[in-house]
């Protein structure tokens, strides 16, 4: 027995994207959205990024996994139903933007869209399984990309509105918990999946930055008053990209910059949306970079009104950093970069293990903030091996999970009050870094693989009971 307590009605589950696993992308007359033109391999964001590059005319020299996912448009019911088996309480998804707003400035949502979420809601409710749903994962329409320029011009605000308020109101009656932008702090370092657009080495990467981050916090604001008036009785939270910064050693000037990079890629998003306004720090920060944002009358106030009512968050590592560093020394794997850390191992695509930076982090959010904390992101990408006799024998997921696990039990011996916690990729689907599905993330195994091959047939993992155990006992079993 563990001497960890979690506490009653502690939200255990998975997380998912519908743009990583629904497939359809072309059905029910859904539109195009950025994961849709994204190609498949570890260059993608690079491609897609690139000068010139254009879906119509280049999409037969490249392959699209996200078209096909993992089918779960079509399979969400056998999907669900092994969700259920394993004990989820709640289960983690998004709503694609163009399902419901195939170009994103239509006047009316399409129904067939709609529709599908009804079904899929009603049949998690059906096992007992709460959604929490992410309105905006990495989804926007292409069509507000090409003729708006994404979320640096102010008109995608209405669209987002008449978005929100469509899914609110339809959905007012079966979704409880919400989450406005997924990792939205991830545009400061992937502004062509965060923030709608993409910046080439000529261009001021500034202003436009900021002005698109100050679009996507007053939306934030205006989905946070439409859902508490509403769904008087939701929750509804931001999500952000939280890796604790460590210093690479005792140094003043790595130590300062260590906490400004903390401050900035941590802090400055969740700032604004828990607190209700820009960051002191953020300020000089634009002040020393000339960025003027164009504030209309009445943001700052409506941003003030429109403060979330939970943290959400991603966490996969750590980060170290150092002042002045070679290339010898960066951390090569890490999505976020930093230099490599000699304490910490890494995963087969180089993310550095971090289990105590979870606690760190957990900590440290909860500190600044005072609000409840959800971990609604945390997993092992590995390759995994089908044996002979059919078994997958995942114990390194399960050490992984393990010890982050107990690092959510510490924390809440600490004294944070954490809602609950949604491991990411609970089934296999493609990755969103680099469009494998080689690299597996779940308790469920897809029969999909990086050469288009495999009958998408599902097989439980080792760790598909190990989890279900962890769910029945409370985490007191570990």
């Amino acid at each position: 027995m563990n001497k960890y307590q979690f506490p009653k009605g502690f939200l255990w589950g998975g997380a998912t994207a519908a743009n990583q696993m629904e497939g359809g992308f072309d059905e029910g007359n859904k539109g195009l959205n950025i994961a849709d033109v994204l190609p498949g391999g570890k260059e993608r964001l690079n491609i897609l990024q690139s000068p010139g590059f254009n879906f119509e005319i280049d999409r037969e020299k490249y392959s699209y996994p996200n078209h096909e996912g993992i089918d779960f448009y079509h399979r969400y019911k056998e999907d669900i139903a092994l969700f259920a088996e394993m004990g989820f309480k709640v289960f983690r998804m998004s709503i694609a933007w163009t399902r419901i707003f195939p170009n994103g400035n239509e006047l009316e949502a399409n129904e067939e869209g709609l529709a599908f979420y009804d079904r899929v809601f009603d049949e998690l409710h059906k096992h007992g399984i709460e959604p929490v749903v992410t309105i905006s994962h990495y989804e926007m329409p292409v069509n507000l990309v090409k003729e708006y320029g994404g979320w640096r011009n102010r008109e995608v605000v209405t669209f987002f509105e008449r978005y929100v308020n469509a899914i609110l109101n339809r959905y007012k009656n079966k979704v409880k918990y919400w989450m406005t932008f997924n990792e939205i702090n991830s545009g400061l370092i992937m502004p062509i999946m965060g923030l709608g657009f993409a910046i080439h080495k000529e261009e001021d990467k500034y202003t436009p930055t900021f002005q698109a981050y100050h679009h996507q916090f007053v939306a934030s604001a205006i989905a946070v008053k439409a859902c508490h008036k509403i769904i008087p009785d939701a929750q509804i939270g931001c999500m952000i990209l939280y890796a604790p910064v460590y210093s690479y050693d005792s140094n003043p000037e790595n130590v300062m910059y260590a906490l400004q990079e903390e401050r900035f890629f941590n802090y400055f998003c969740a700032d604004v949306q828990v607190r209700g306004e820009y960051p002191t720090f953020i300020k000089r920060y634009f002040k020393e970079h000339n960025i003027e944002l164009d504030i209309q009358e009445g943001d700052l106030e409506l941003i003030k009104e429109g403060t979330v009512d939970y943290i959400g968050l991603s966490y996969y590592m750590s980060r170290t950093e150092k002042k002045e560093k070679s290339d010898l020394e960066n951390a090569q794997g890490n999505l976020i970069g930093g230099v490599k850390n000699p304490f910490l191992k890494a995963s087969d695509w180089g993310w550095e293990i971090d289990p105590v930076g979870l606690r760190i982090g957990l900590n440290q959010l909860y500190d600044r903030y005072q609000v409840p904390l959800f971990v609604v992101e945390n997993g092992l990408g590995a390759y995994d091996k089908v044996e002979e006799d059919g078994s997958i024998n995942d114990d390194y997921r399960i050490d992984y999970l393990r010890d982050h696990i107990i690092a959510m039990g510490e924390s809440i011996e600490d004294g944070v009050e954490l809602m609950g916690y949604t491991t990411w990729g609970c089934i296999d689907m493609v990755s969103m870094s680099s469009g494998e599905y080689s690299k597996r993330y779940g308790f469920i195994y897809v029969d999909k693989h990086d050469d288009g091959s495999g009958t998408l047939a599902r097989k439980k993992k080792k760790s598909f009971f190990w989890y279900k155990d962890v769910i029945e006992t409370n985490g007191e079993k570990l």
